[in-house]
């Protein structure tokens, strides 16, 4: 498998003026020859933009653009493996992702997790039949943040203002400065955005990757998967990142990417050419398909 610094060395030496467009597409074709599978791959640069001042690193409904172009003249029927690396972003834009995706595939998405798929990206991949995780690979809590803000933050901080204040009157102008900074409504729209997440993710668990699975089976399963990655009592940090023997050890249908060397060596080097555009170029997201459809978004 070429490593990453092969990959670089491999796109210097080719002499062209987008020799790492014609690296990635290459092997993303390759690992589509592989699978015969159709093949997306869903990249956000944001481990390399963080500070740049980039607004669009997030899911966010503009993906809707880049997997309707990306899709377009493929036969559906192969199904789908979405190669996804991102922090996250709008659940209502990834509820609509999952939708689109649903209704071209149906049940048929393998989500590949070659680095990290965190928040509104664990989200869109506990959507799929099968999640590919290596030992390096993770997922994370998709508790949701409302405007930056974590919503069950929010409710805990309401939440013992009034018992505060019900037992200490006098603290009342205290809470009411700490309070102010929440804008009309923001406690109305924590509460829906709990709601929101608390009420997809286990649709479409039980729809897709655990369809197959008796209801109380089930059932424990969703108790298990919310507690341990939608609960920040439980999780701690957004950011908490969960592999494999976690995700597994969860109830999820995970499958080890080690398992295939020959697949673990293309999905590796696939994310090698994206790890390596990102560093080379100007892009910032990308939307890309076996048959070489690409939706791109720069920096600035």
């Amino acid at each position: 498998m070429p490593s990453f610094n092969d990959v670089l060395t491999e796109i210097q030496t080719i002499e062209h003026n987008n020799a790492q467009d014609r690296i990635r597409e290459q092997y993303v074709q390759r690992l589509h020859a592989y699978t015969g599978r159709n093949l997306i791959c869903y990249y956000s640069g944001w481990l390399s933009a963080q500070g740049s001042g980039v607004n669009f690193l997030q899911v966010d409904d503009m993906d809707k653009n880049g997997f309707m172009n990306a899709i377009e003249g493929m036969n559906c029927e192969l199904g789908l493996d979405l190669m996804l690396h991102t922090p996250g972003g709008s659940i209502t834009a990834a509820e609509s992702i999952v939708y689109y995706l649903r209704q071209k595939f149906g049940s048929d998405i393998r989500v590949i997790v070659p680095q990290m798929a965190m928040s509104a990206g664990t989200m869109i991949a506990l959507s799929a039949k099968e999640i590919v995780m290596g030992h390096h690979s993770c997922i994370g809590p998709f508790d949701p943040f409302v405007q930056g803000v974590s919503a069950f933050a929010v409710l805990e901080e309401f939440k013992r203002a009034s018992v505060e204040i019900e037992k200490n009157p006098h603290t009342i102008p205290l809470w009411q400065i700490m309070l102010h900074k929440y804008p009309a409504a923001f406690l109305e729209e924590c509460d829906k955005a709990i709601a929101l997440a608390k009420s997809i993710v286990p649709e479409w668990l039980v729809s897709v990757m655990f369809a197959d699975v008796d209801e109380d089976e089930q059932h424990k399963r969703i108790a298990n998967i919310m507690e341990n990655l939608n609960n920040p009592a439980t999780t701690k940090e957004h950011s908490r990142h969960i592999h494999f023997d976690k995700a597994q050890s969860l109830g999820l249908k995970v499958i080890a990417l080690e398992a295939d060397q020959k697949f673990q060596d293309l999905v590796l080097t696939v994310h090698h050419t994206y790890m390596a555009t990102f560093l080379m170029t100007n892009a910032a997201k990308l939307i890309e398909s076996h048959h070489g459809k690409k939706h791109i978004l720069n920096k600035g």
